[in-house]
């Protein structure tokens, strides 16, 4: 099942993308996707309607947010093998967190402001983990069962503000619109192995990542386990789970994003994002 939000910024609607690539209407049966859904009492009833007599929605509506309400926005750093060696980094030994403020969360097409001052903004694409049921210290033997779905995550970051004034990297992750979310929820079934989805990113039709979950570090249900141990996790929180080689701070010489670039982005199963970059 493909779960998404539809409709202008604040008044969107949940929706769910049927077999033939349409939109449906799910207003008359959940109140949106977000914190506390979908659970696996209301997948269970989802499974059950009937897909063909739900409202179709015509046009092509904006897409918010895929989540809504979302508790955390949790990033994994550093959690690919070869992005690791592109960096010239140790491969680390445990999960390194950090958060990213909710506030930069975004549609997967909705512009990407860049903040003032900034002057060396790049993309990551990430594979999200959304977070269905809620725990702390979670085995990871059962880490998977409080898996809702999995969507694209861009990682938007200014690198200027992460690397070179001073303090955490989170300045530099959690300005608004660095996180655009979706296009949809899609729930373990649908997705298959989590751990050989091809990931990619292009920026004006040029590709800079192109690579595979099959090279992570850290998989899913540890990255679930792992983050339960120091925080717990509640229904509708995102967890990315880090990025493959290719982004704008790895290029030689480095490149960063400009008002006007267009970036396109998808992971196998999951959909595509696109972006354009724009002055604030």
């Amino acid at each position: 099942m493909k779960l998404l939000r539809f409709g202008e910024k604040g008044r969107e609607r949940p929706g769910l993308l049927d077999d033939r690539g349409r939109i449906r209407d799910l207003s008359a049966h959940i109140d949106h996707v977000a914190g506390g859904a979908p659970d696996a009492a209301t997948m269970r009833r989802l499974r059950a309607l009937d897909v063909s007599t739900l409202p179709l929605v015509e046009g092509a509506p904006r897409l918010g947010p895929c989540v809504a309400s979302v508790g955390k926005l949790i990033a994994i750093s550093l959690n690919y093998l070869d992005h690791a060696a592109e960096v010239d980094q140790p491969i680390p030994e445990e999960p390194v967190i950090l958060l990213k403020a909710t506030s930069s969360i975004s549609g997967p097409n909705d512009d990407v402001v860049i903040p003032r001052g900034c002057r060396k903004l790049d993309w990551e694409v990430e594979l999200g983990i959304v977070i269905g049921k809620g725990g702390v210290y979670i085995e990871e033997r059962e880490a998977l069962d409080h898996v809702a779905g999995y969507c694209i995550v861009n990682d938007v970051s200014a690198r200027d503000f992460q690397l070179e004034r001073g303090g955490t990297w989170d300045k530099g992750k959690g300005c608004d619109t660095f996180g655009p979310l979706g296009p949809w929820l899609v729930t373990p079934d649908e997705v298959g192995d989590v751990g050989n989805l091809r990931l990619w990113l292009e920026v004006d039709g040029k590709r800079y990542q192109d690579g595979s979950t099959r090279t992570m570090i850290f998989g899913v249900a540890r990255i679930v386990s792992y983050v339960s141990g120091f925080m717990s996790l509640q229904p509708g929180d995102v967890i990315t789970t880090g990025t493959p080689p290719g982004n704008g701070l790895a290029q030689d010489p480095p490149v960063f994003l400009k008002p006007g670039n267009v970036m396109r982005l998808g992971i196998d199963r999951l959909g595509e994002q696109r972006q354009t970059v724009v002055s604030p």
